[in-house]
């Protein structure tokens, strides 16, 4: 069953180091220059680039908001708690196609009542990956909440540290673990996201799994291969350091 998932990816990265100018079997033989060749194309250099920047940025954002709402619904409590809860992680149940196109929608109707652009702007498609990763971050940091108990924050208080004191020294390091997963697991998610960027991209910019849908619509050339070996390099090393400090079993 394992090899049965992971074949696909075997395959890809097998066809990035064919010589063959069009993708067929047998190869003729095997090359780097695929590789060199997808940082040479704009589309692909641009788009990674782009996809680095708008995932660090929404990383950002959903830490920032994921955060404190996981601390919120792990320690406090209030009226409506179980609802904020489902509320925020909403985003995780909707298919990727509708939350895009709802979001678009979203956008030019808040353009229309306030004559400001969010759609096809930098800002926009950052907002748009950080209700990606905002669910993520609540989810890691809750488990990693749950996982050290209460019991070390409840002995700060009664030896008189206060609130923010605890927070900051004692709550905060000894939730590092889920801090980091939930940092490089939403970098994944924004990173590896089509369906919002395809709705929300300005015109003339790319991100990357745009830019790879994009050339296999004219190209069969391993080039594309050799862009998603990186690609599934890259995503491969974060959820191996993301499950190091957090199992990410506790999170699914």
């Amino acid at each position: 069953m394992l090899l049965f998932v992971l074949l696909p990816l075997i395959a890809v990265v097998w066809v990035s180091f064919f010589s063959n100018k069009i993708i067929s079997f047998p190869p003729q033989g095997y090359s780097l220059d695929w590789y060199a060749n997808g940082w040479r194309l704009d589309s692909f250099r641009d788009g990674f680039l782009l996809s680095v920047k708008v995932s660090l940025m929404a990383t950002v954002v959903g830490m920032a908001l994921g955060v404190p709402a996981a601390l919120a619904l792990v320690r406090g409590r209030f009226p409506g708690k179980a609802f904020v809860t489902q509320l925020l992680m909403s985003p995780m149940m909707i298919p990727g196609v509708v939350a895009g196109s709802a979001l678009y929608v979203y956008f030019i109707q808040f353009e229309m009542a306030t004559e400001v652009q969010l759609a096809a702007t930098l800002p926009g498609l950052v907002a748009a990956h950080a209700v990606l990763t905002i669910p993520w971050t609540m989810r890691l940091v809750t488990a990693s909440l749950i996982a050290i108990g209460g019991q070390v924050e409840e002995a700060a208080m009664n030896l008189g540290a206060t609130p923010w004191t605890t927070l900051r020294r004692v709550t905060l390091p000894m939730a590092r673990p889920g801090l980091v997963a939930a940092g490089l697991f939403s970098f994944i998610v924004s990173f590896t996201d089509l369906e919002k960027s395809i709705f929300l991209i300005g015109p003339g910019e790319t991100t990357l799994p745009i830019a790879i849908l994009n050339y296999l619509e004219w190209n069969l050339d391993p080039t594309v291969s050799a862009v998603a070996t990186v690609q599934i390099l890259i995503i491969g090393i974060a959820l191996v350091v993301s499950d190091r400090y957090v199992k990410l079993s506790r999170a699914f």
